[in-house]
């Protein structure tokens, strides 16, 4: 993704852009929101924390990575999403790169994630990645159909991967886009 891109969903306008290391405060206060409003994600709040020192460094590594995306969803000022795309340098796994994606609840039902996701799919078709993976938490359905109607197919379960607050144990899905394009 070059620049970036005005959406407008349900009377919210937004914009998806690259994330910038004057991003990186914001970023830290975003990450930990997000981590304390849903267990979808990996951490619980506070665990595994960037500081903004730690956010610019990444930014600044994803800028110079040639399969990394790091893109932000702003409302106005404030940043209410985020997505990056990971890859390797390894010549065996540089045709792949791993997606994670991060929305403020109050943002939800507006298409933040899946215009993260799109854009992400438009930016590895442009960069010839062969295959795009995610995980996601086998109770997060609305993520799992969006995902399927976007291209990604189940790929296989990591079970009981997930010890959630209930004491329960759940399994994760692992799911991918094949881009042969």
């Amino acid at each position: 993704m070059r620049g970036e891109k005005d959406f407008s969903t349900r009377d919210l306008p937004y914009r998806i852009r690259r994330a910038e290391e004057a991003d990186a405060e914001k970023l830290v206060k975003v990450r930990l929101q997000i981590d304390g409003e849903t267990e979808n994600m990996d951490r619980e709040h506070g665990e595994d924390y960037i500081d903004s020192l730690g956010f610019k460094e990444l930014i600044k590594a994803d800028e110079e990575a040639k399969h990394n995306l790091f893109l932000v969803a702003e409302v106005g000022s404030d940043i209410v999403g985020f997505s990056r795309c990971a890859g390797s340098h390894l010549q065996r796994m540089a045709h792949q790169i791993e997606f994670g994606v991060g929305v403020r609840r109050d943002f939800w039902g507006h298409g933040i994630g899946k215009n993260l996701l799109r854009e992400s799919i438009s930016w590895a078709e442009a960069n010839k990645i062969v295959k795009m993976t995610l995980r996601v938490l086998e109770t997060n359905s609305a993520a799992i159909q969006l995902y399927q109607k976007l291209g990604f197919e189940i790929e296989g379960v990591l079970k009981m991967d997930k010890l959630l607050s209930d004491g329960e144990f759940y399994d994760t899905i692992l799911m991918a886009r094949f881009n042969f394009a």
